[in-house]
């Protein structure tokens, strides 16, 4: 099966190598560092900024949650395409771009042995060339699922914040899917930063040990500020960048998103209604 997969890893690079879609795996050392808010975020904008054409993977086996930023029914999930079934029968559609679920808990440990993300690749190769962008949300830390997504991705985006434990299992997750695969496409965004310079530290502490022990040049992709605003997002089940377009969350993770397209972000048409509803809620 580990040699089937690697078959189907490489298959999936070649694709994204002469394809237009690219996909972008999210992941994060540890728990709690906001990553799904982030790829959340990040399928929103580019599919309601910049116009693309988006699907946004749940990969997080047994813990999903992106149901509850999107408010979308749990029981369509990503369980059944890991044990055969096809992505086109949980696809879900939210907020212009298609969603599949993860899922929550598991019977057993073996159970969790028996689901293989080989299907899933072959799937994901069925439909690539429907999409422009195919984002991926990994559980936290390191498992073969994760480390396998990842190596099949455009791109990963390895999501941390200030703390130090974040930053250590951060490095944790880089280092060990580098040495193990020579894997180094890497972009950071540092989360809840309290201001640009501990942002900026945060990285440069990162990017000085990957440079000094792995020999390799880390990219920073983006700061994004704290806000309180999160929550209020949480509680009423939409995505932050749709509720509050103007908090500095989501401008931020908007000049992030811009240079992963290299397009300039489009001007937008907001009815006065909808600025009226805005002013409101945002308190302007």
């Amino acid at each position: 099966m580990e040699k089937q997969a690697e078959k189907l890893i490489e298959l999936v690079r070649e694709r994204n190598r002469g394809n237009r879609c690219k996909v972008l795996s999210f992941v994060s050392g540890k728990g709690g560092v906001g990553k799904t808010t982030v790829s959340t975020s990040f399928a929103y904008t580019l599919a309601n900024v910049f116009g693309k054409r988006v699907l946004l993977l749940d990969c997080d086996i047994g813990l999903g949650n992106v149901h509850l930023l999107l408010g979308l029914d749990p029981s369509k999930n990503l369980k059944a395409v890991l044990k055969g079934s096809s992505l086109k029968e949980v696809v879900q559609r939210a907020y212009n771009f298609d969603v599949v679920l993860g899922f929550s808990g598991i019977d057993s440990l073996e159970e969790l042995e028996s689901y293989e993300a080989a299907n899933l690749l072959i799937q994901l190769d069925r439909v690539i060339d429907n999409y422009d962008f195919i984002i991926l949300d990994n559980s936290a830390g390191i498992s073969r699922f994760t480390v396998n997504f990842s190596r099949a991705a455009s791109e990963t985006y390895v999501i941390t914040t200030p703390e130090p434990t974040a930053l250590t299992d951060a490095y944790a997750f880089i280092k060990s899917v580098y040495r193990v695969y020579g894997y180094s496409s890497f972009k950071v965004i540092v989360n809840s930063a309290s201001s640009k310079n501990e942002g900026f530290e945060t990285f440069d502490r990162l990017r000085t040990s990957v440079e000094k022990f792995l020999g390799f040049r880390l990219k920073l992709a983006g700061i994004l500020p704290y806000s309180s605003r999160l929550k209020e997002a949480l509680k009423e089940a939409k995505p932050v960048v749709h509720l509050y377009p103007s908090d500095p969350f989501s401008t931020e993770l908007k000049k992030i998103v811009q240079l992963e397209t290299g397009e300039v972000i489009p001007e937008e048409k907001e009815s006065f209604i909808s600025r009226l509803i805005r002013f409101f809620r945002e308190g302007v």
